[in-house]
């Protein structure tokens, strides 16, 4: 997937470089200030990136991340290119998409925050260290320092944005494959489908189970569909009317529904909550739902020796 169509369609509207530096209070000073930092602090690009790893080395995120020697190498080139765009003194579209970039890799790869934060701690303090070294009246060590804490607050604030987009992004893709293995419809015989339903029935899920069994029943045109309860953690008003939808949904595709696994407590939860079932079927356990799909199909298991 394209990253940029892929935070388009996440993010709605992208800020471009211009609304950042504005955003930001970014002028053409301060990048002029940056911009004057970098014959000093490249040739000390190396101090920097090595200071960082020693620190890393000492991480649990070290050995999970790093410890590949190929890996690590084409990091710490990545790392000074990082910097070195930093230093250019030039924040436009280009480099704001870089850093953009930065922030779905780490998400990607999950690797947190905390090793980017730190990155950025370190060459902030190295750069204070410059600024107080030049040959400078107070003043324009502010001015310097400040125009370095802006452009680090924007690249921190583009990273950060995208790092949590993404990740909420693979949280959904993630919760959206946990769902579809919780509402397993199976086709346990010719025009016979069987789900068996575990924990707890909400209202995203039992859309989502509507939708699974309903899609299985046009793929398979089944005849009988056997929805088991006896997993289901609890049944109120909402979960049973949710159940109760389901099986009209699929008699409306001319698939007959049983509702299996009604213990005692449940029964008298469902009368005591006055929820009409209908013409709903039900049974105790799936043993005579399935029982039942047979007849209703005029098949018969018979022991054989």
């Amino acid at each position: 997937m394209n990253f940029q169509t892929n935070y388009l369609h996440t993010a709605g509207d992208v800020r471009d470089s211009s609304s950042l530096r504005q955003l930001y209070e970014i002028s053409d000073r301060d990048l002029e200030e940056i911009k004057s930092l970098e014959p000093l602090m490249l040739p000390q690009m190396d101090k920097m990136v090595d200071g960082f790893y020693r620190w890393l080395m000492e991480q649990p995120e070290y050995e999970q991340f790093f410890s590949d020697p190929k890996l690590l190498k084409h990091t710490q080139k990545m790392q000074r290119i990082y910097w070195e765009k930093f230093l250019a003194g030039k924040v436009d579209d280009e480099y704001v998409e870089h850093r953009r970039v930065i922030g779905e890799t780490h998400a990607r790869i999950g690797l947190s925050m905390t090793m980017f934060f730190a990155g950025m701690t370190i060459f902030n303090n190295l750069v204070s260290e410059i600024i107080q070294e030049k040959g400078t009246n107070a003043k324009n060590k502010v001015t310097t320092a400040d125009a370095v804490a802006k452009v680090i607050h924007l690249d921190t604030g583009i990273v950060c944005e995208v790092y949590s987009i993404m990740s909420n992004e693979m949280i959904s893709v993630q919760s959206k494959s946990l769902m579809e293995m919780s509402t397993p419809v199976t086709q346990v015989w010719d025009d016979i489908l069987l789900l068996p339903l575990v924990g707890i029935v909400d209202s995203k899920r039992a859309l989502d189970i509507r939708n699974a069994v309903l899609s299985a029943i046009s793929r398979t045109r089944a005849r009988v569909f056997i929805l088991d309860i006896s997993g289901v953690a609890v049944v109120d008003t909402a979960v049973a009317n949710h159940l109760i939808k389901i099986a009209k949904a699929t008699r409306l595709m001319g698939c007959e529904s049983t509702l299996s696994g009604i213990s005692p407590a449940i029964a008298e939860t469902i009368i005591e909550l006055g929820i009409d079932t209908g013409t709903l079927k039900t049974t105790a356990t799936m043993m005579d739902a399935l029982e039942g799909a047979f007849q209703r199909l005029g098949l018969r298991i018979t022991k054989t020796h």
